[in-house]
């Protein structure tokens, strides 16, 4: 079976069990601060385990793409040395929420082992945790293992917790004994080593138990399980080879690299572990980057950052010159498109991000080699074996190197890295810069919103059809903490059961508005959130009266504002979908942000957008307008959706049912956010700005509207103003004027610089008793004031009268708002004997200041402008 096959009949065997075949999320997670990547299967399901989510059925299984290289899963500087380490790699698992147990999930995980996958049962080995004797007995007992070959392990490697406190239980693992060849010795056996012997092949989690912050444990009202299989794991097994990389899965790409490389796989350790990182690192560098992250200097970015450039150092290894990484992003599109079709329609834009960053590395790579080459040698010369922090960081900040990449160069020498040393030059960095990244830029959801909803506290949204709604208060928070009442003058959150206020999400600000309630109450609500996708949150400040949990309530948003927050949101659609007809397909929405007054819209594009460009753009997108197209919205399937062409958004979460917005035949999108009823009611669109604002990502904004209409109004008035200034001119001549008061200008600046050079030289020529060259102690001396108020002056200034002295002492001295200034030029002969640092020191003293410089050259200045002739005085006497 190929890793495709493997795939494939892994979802259908849980799908045929009543499972629900759930598509992989992203590797950037959504709403979990605390994760970097996706880095297992149960990622997308954290919330329905932790009680925060419902979904539509019990039971899912799912093929997930994850990435483990960095935090607390790194597994970066492994790969391509062992057997099993991966960047990226693929999570088969199922999944079951309050449905079956443990006897249910050790049966579909041996007989699909056993049955479908036809492994070789007296192989096959199982772990449990020290304490459960109920997985002991069901593998024992209903499943036919023998005990010889069930081992109970301790809490580290067989008891699993999603954090300090929340579920958690004990796990049990299924790992296939490859033989006596597979063995590291005497000592080997599970739990003993790490060799590959007794491989693990799958984890069953059993959330058996919900953690206390004081440790204690209760067992869950709805016990869960969690399970994870390496994909490439299996593959191996199933192949009947003994590394992941000699699978299909990998073999085809480790092929590509030998035909880049012209290496062959097989004919040299090292050139085989660099061929295995290619292998790897190009497959997490494309997904990467098709899921929208970008290389970047911190957070996610620069740990795709570091992927690509251990990879490109290995290239090196394989004697590969240029960009090349590129080319295998191709190799693994064509690999994976089967399960992950996306893949092929992003590689245009992954191929040119990629060859963009092999192109920038590769500039400061082969510098950076040589200065590490140099400090190597000079250790090698001392004896040592540590590369010094200093360096290390040296390389990190100048040439981009990440330490693990210098690591694994020096590594090679038998150098060590001195970490120590490179994490205190970090912290003075950080000192001048802090940290950008802030896990998935959204703060993580608040205790009490999550006790609201295992309560069973939800809202209803009734706003798509109406901007006034009867609500009843279900819970209110002051400082964070549920109170029963609010009284006027003070700021709290209000939860209805029902509300028509959008609460913020998907780029669109939440709605303001106001509640009322009887016996006078008043709340002016100011922003509208919803931290957890059933709960909208109205941020009130209590006008009057007083509010009481159990209040029936009034809710009116804002018209004026949402109508314009519609507008806003509506043209995003059309402008996206026009993006795309004149920029290529390769345009995706990497951020957006909806407001009353503008729009932003981020999107992946490698250039600046021309004039024409954006006047093409913004041209359509009012042609849409103007069509007056019909807005219409549909709730179905995902799948459905997908199928009728509908658009979904990097970066959402989206259930099994969604909302389409289709816009005539403009533009088809998934988007839970408020429209405009038909496209004429946006009015007119116009584009502000458009900038870059990451490696590969542009960001346009613009105005709808009214906010459109002053825009043009205002850029109408400045353009009147600025023609005015022209005695009168019109407007389109305005172009032609201005680009002749430049020519004006820059000619006049012309002749101030030759004007500048004349006075200069008329000056140096006489007509100044102080400026002729006289012999003092057979020096030749050159003495002169000069008019002068910069010391860059002065040097240019410097560089006529030194013509007139070559060989002898030149020093000038001017008045500049009260201050002295001084320089000095001393010809070769006479600058062992008086070097103009020590001349200059010497008159600088005499004006109350300091100075110095080099024997040919040196300047000064000093607070007293009015001691100067008595400075230039001094140098006969010095001389």
């Amino acid at each position: 079976m190929t890793g495709n096959d493997i795939r494939r009949s892994f979802l259908d065997y849980f799908a045929a069990h009543g499972h629900v075949e759930v598509k992989s999320s992203g590797l950037v997670p959504l709403n979990d601060p605390t994760l970097l990547f996706t880095n297992a299967g149960m990622n997308q399901f954290k919330d329905t385990f932790l009680g925060l989510e419902q979904r539509d059925y019990v039971r899912a299984t799912t093929a997930q793409k994850c990435v483990r290289a960095g935090g607390k899963h790194n597994d970066l500087e492994n790969v391509g040395r062992t057997a099993r380490h991966h960047t990226f790699f693929e999570m088969l698992g199922n999944f079951s929420f309050g449905d079956y147990f443990k006897e249910g999930a050790i049966r579909f995980a041996w007989e699909y082992l056993v049955d479908c996958m036809k492994l070789p049962v007296d192989r096959l080995w199982v772990t449990v945790f020290r304490e459960d004797d109920e997985a002991y007995n069901l593998w024992r007992d209903v499943i036919g293992v023998p005990e010889e070959r069930i081992v109970r392990m301790g809490e580290k490697d067989n008891f699993w917790a999603m954090g300090d406190t929340g579920p958690c239980g004990p796990c049990s693992e299924i790992l296939i004994d490859q033989g006596e060849e597979m063995t590291c010795g005497d000592s080997c056996g599970i739990g003993l080593c790490d060799c590959d012997r007794y491989l693990e092949i799958w984890n069953l989690v059993f959330m058996q138990f919900n953690r206390d912050a004081d440790g204690t444990m209760t067992p869950l009202p709805k016990p869960s399980i969690d399970t994870g299989m390496g994909l490439e794991r299996l593959a191996a097994v199933a192949q009947g080879v003994k590394s992941n990389y000699d699978t299909d899965l990998l073999r085809d790409i480790i092929s590509a690299g030998e035909r880049i490389s012209g290496k062959t796989y097989g004919d040299d350790p090292e050139h085989d572990v660099s061929l295995r990182v290619l292998a790897d690192h190009s497959r997490a560098t494309t997904f990467l980057i098709a899921d929208g992250v970008l290389p970047a200097n911190d957070g996610r970015g620069y740990v795709l950052r570091r992927i690509m450039r251990r990879a490109a150092r290995h290239g090196k290894l394989l004697g590969i010159d240029g960009p090349f990484l590129y080319r295998l992003a191709a190799a693994v599109a064509g690999q994976m498109r089967d399960a992950y079709p996306e893949l092929t329609e992003s590689l245009p834009f992954v191929t040119r991000v990629i060859r963009s960053e092999e192109e920038r590395f590769g500039e400061t790579l082969d510098r950076g080699l040589k200065l590490l080459e140099e400090e190597l040698a000079l250790l090698r010369q001392r004896g040592e074996s540590a590369l010094s922090g200093a360096v290390v960081f040296r390389l990190y900040d100048t040439f981009g190197f990440p330490v693990d990449l210098t690591e694994d160069i020096v590594d090679r020498e038998g150098v060590t890295v001195d970490h120590d040393g490179f994490a205190a030059q970090m912290r003075l960095q950080q000192e001048k810069s802090r940290e950008s990244w802030k896990g998935s830029g959204e703060e993580a959801v608040g205790t009490v919103y999550k006790d609201l909803v295992r309560e069973g506290v939800k809202t209803a949204f009734v706003g798509y059809d109406g901007l006034a709604a009867e609500g009843t208060v279900l819970a209110i928070l002051k400082d964070g903490e549920r109170v029963s009442r609010a009284d006027a003058g003070q700021q709290v959150e209000v939860i209805f059961d029902r509300t028509p206020f959008y609460g913020e999400s998907g780029g669109q600000v939440g709605d303001i508005g106001s509640a009322a309630a009887a016996g006078g109450v008043k709340l002016a609500i100011g922003r509208t959130d919803k931290p957890i996708d059933t709960l909208f949150v109205h941020h009130a400040v209590v006008e009057e009266g007083t509010i009481t949990v159990g209040d029936r309530c009034r809710l009116a948003v804002a018209e004026d504002e949402r109508l314009a927050t519609m507008r806003h949101h509506s043209v995003t659609h059309l402008l996206q979908a026009k993006l795309r007809t004149v920029l290529g397909e390769h345009v995706k929405q990497a951020g957006s942000l909806v407001t009353p007054e503008r729009m932003r819209f981020d999107f992946s594009h490698f250039a600046a957008m021309t004039p024409e460009e954006l006047s093409r753009v913004e041209a359509l997108v009012n042609r849409e307008i103007m069509a007056n197209l019909p807005v219409e919205t549909e709730v179905t399937s995902m799948a459905t959706a997908v199928a009728d062409g509908a658009m979904a958004i990097f970066g959402e979460k989206y259930g099994d049912e969604v909302r389409m917005v289709r816009m005539g035949a403009a533009s088809c999108e998934l988007c839970g956010g408020t429209h405009v009823g038909r496209t004429g009611d946006i009015g007119f669109f116009k584009i502000t700005s458009e900038t870059g604002i990451a490696a590969g990502v542009r960001r346009i904004e613009g105005v709808a509207g009214m906010a459109a209409w002053q825009a043009v109004h205002e850029d109408d008035r400045l353009l009147r103003a600025a023609a005015a200034r022209f005695k009168g001119a019109a407007v389109a001549d305005l172009p032609e004027k201005i680009d002749r008061l430049h020519e004006q200008l820059k000619e006049q600046l012309k002749e101030i610089a030759r004007l500048k050079d004349r006075l200069r030289s008329g000056t140096a020529g006489g007509g100044q008793e102080a400026a002729a060259v006289e012999a003092v102690n057979g020096v030749p001396l050159l003495v002169a004031r000069v008019e002068c108020d910069d010391p860059k002056e002065m040097r240019r200034i410097m560089d006529v009268y030194k013509q007139k002295n070559v060989d002898g002492i030149t020093v000038l001295g001017a008045v500049a708002d009260g201050k002295a200034l001084l320089i000095a030029h001393v010809g070769e002969a006479w600058r062992k004997k008086h070097p103009a640092g020590g001349l200059i020191k010497e008159l600088a003293a005499a004006v109350g200041g300091r100075g110095g410089g080099k024997p040919e050259l040196a300047q000064a200045g000093g607070p007293d402008g009015g001691r100067l002739d008595a400075a230039l005085a001094l140098v006969q006497a010095l001389i």
